[in-house]
């Protein structure tokens, strides 16, 4: 049929995985994905909060003028499905905190989540609803992470906004009861409102934060459009003008079995990781060796310059233009820039929401320590299918100290304990300005939330 995928005359892919969607029941997900889905959902929570009152989340609630049933949390009014949405989402995934995926860095929560709370509080769903829609949701999106790595990036588009409005569209459709034609439309339709392109990276702007909102209000108007009647092309992913023809490269060949392959049986979402840092995933294991060699007691004092070994891959969005990675302009900008995320480590060790201020990026210490940081690419790293860390410290008295993280903490090769993951949502619902009280019955309802009758509860999480 062309220059890209040969469609069968049987079922299209999005027929496949609408049919399995469609069927997916509460009991058919196995502990450890449910289990996945809840930590998702308590880190999502606290991260909507915490930025609740940020002005990129003022920025989009000044263009929304609908208001509605369903609650933007933090927001005292409430907003229509698609408005929610796009709030929620947008706070989400707004300090780039929220959960992620290894092969191609995905965010499923923040553009999966806010569209099923939505669709869910103005339906009347219950908590099951809300369980099989996120888990469908997210294996949808990490599936397709892995059908053609890194070519969304490679083609100027950022992944987790065009797989979110596809994710978004079959979790939205679980949560409706859509049957499988439907929500193969919904898929298709989905198909038309992905977008989202990776300029942000030049200067440090904000639409990057504003993907996933954007990604999720869009399932849940293409789930709802689908179910009123409107038809999307059944070959949205594997046709000659399919997804993976727009949003990737002829240099990166998509597999699209892999987003029907072993459905029901191989659960990708269950490999989500959950960031200790508040910051870009593939920053993460540099600041890990800078914490550990600050640890040690290596001294800044001491420090004549550090080289970091890196992933060709990821050069061009955490290295260059290496002068706005050494000196960051905005604290958006520094969330992806290794040398200023080594440096953070080094001297305050930690890397949370307090290190990416105004004020944080602007001292002199800390640029100082940046303007001696540079990259080498190896060729043995193993960026995408594993996210590592090197970094060697050339000391003023001509030793080296050397520290080397071997996988994303967090992720599947070590998991960050339940317990860390609550701690991490009270300090976020605290950086938001929630008291304790407040705090703990949010965690309370999300805790106890796939169980819940309806998703009435989270009205009394406005304001």
């Amino acid at each position: 049929m062309g220059k890209h995928m040969l469609v069968s005359a049987g079922e299209a892919v999005a027929e496949q995985f609408a049919g399995w969607a469609a069927g997916l029941r509460a009991e058919d997900i196995p502990a450890e994905v449910r289990a996945r889905a809840q930590e998702a959902l308590i880190d999502h929570l606290g991260l909507v909060v915490s930025a609740r009152n940020e002005p990129y989340v003022a920025a989009v609630l000044a263009g929304l003028d609908s208001r509605g049933a369903c609650t933007a949390f933090g927001r005292a009014e409430g907003f229509d499905m698609a408005g929610a949405a796009l709030l929620n989402g947008t706070a989400a995934h707004g300090e780039d905190y929220d959960d992620t995926f290894e092969g191609t860095p995905m965010h499923p929560g923040a553009a999966i989540i806010p569209a099923v709370l939505a669709a869910a509080e103005h339906s009347g769903a219950t908590g099951e609803a809300v369980l099989c829609g996120i888990v469908a949701g997210a294996e949808l999106m990490c599936r397709m992470a892995i059908v053609a790595p890194m070519a969304q990036h490679r083609a100027g588009f950022h992944p987790t906004a065009v797989a979110g409005a596809m994710g978004a569209a079959a979790a939205v459709s679980v949560v409706l009861g859509l049957n499988a034609k439907q929500a193969t439309d919904a898929l298709g339709i989905a198909g038309s409102m992905a977008s989202g392109i990776i300029e942000y990276l030049a200067e440090g702007t904000w639409t990057k934060r504003l993907h996933p909102g954007w990604a999720a209000q869009s399932g849940v108007r293409a789930a709802h459009f689908a179910r009123g009647g409107f038809k999307g092309p059944r070959t949205v992913f594997e046709g000659e003008h399919g997804f993976f023809y727009a949003f990737g490269t002829a240099s990166i060949p998509p597999d699209i079995s892999r987003i029907t392959e072993d459905l029901g049986r191989c659960w990708h979402f269950a490999d989500i990781a959950f960031k200790p840092y508040a910051c870009g995933t593939m920053v993460q294991p540099f600041i890990d060796c800078a914490i550990a060699l600050a640890r040690e007691g290596l001294e800044v004092s001491q420090i004549d310059s550090i080289l970091c070994k890196v992933g060709e891959g990821t050069v061009h969005r955490l290295w260059e233009p290496l002068a706005e990675k050494r000196r960051p302009t905005t604290p958006y900008s520094a969330k992806f820039s290794v040398p200023y995320g080594v440096a953070v480590g080094l001297l305050d060790r930690q890397a949370g929401l307090s290190q990416f201020t105004e004020e944080r990026i602007r001292d002199a210490a800390l640029l100082d320590l940046t303007g001696r940081i540079g990259y080498e690419i190896d060729p043995g790293d193993e960026y995408p299918r594993n996210y590592t860390g090197t970094v060697i410290a050339t000391l003023k008295d001509g030793g080296t100290r050397i520290a080397r993280q071997p996988h994303l903490r967090g992720g599947r090769r070590e998991r960050l304990p339940r317990a860390e993951i609550v701690a991490k949502f009270r300090a976020n619902c605290g950086f938001g300005g929630w008291d304790a009280e407040r705090t703990e019955a949010l965690l309370s309802a999300a805790e106890s939330l796939f169980m819940a009758e309806n998703m009435a509860m989270l009205a009394g999480f406005r304001g």
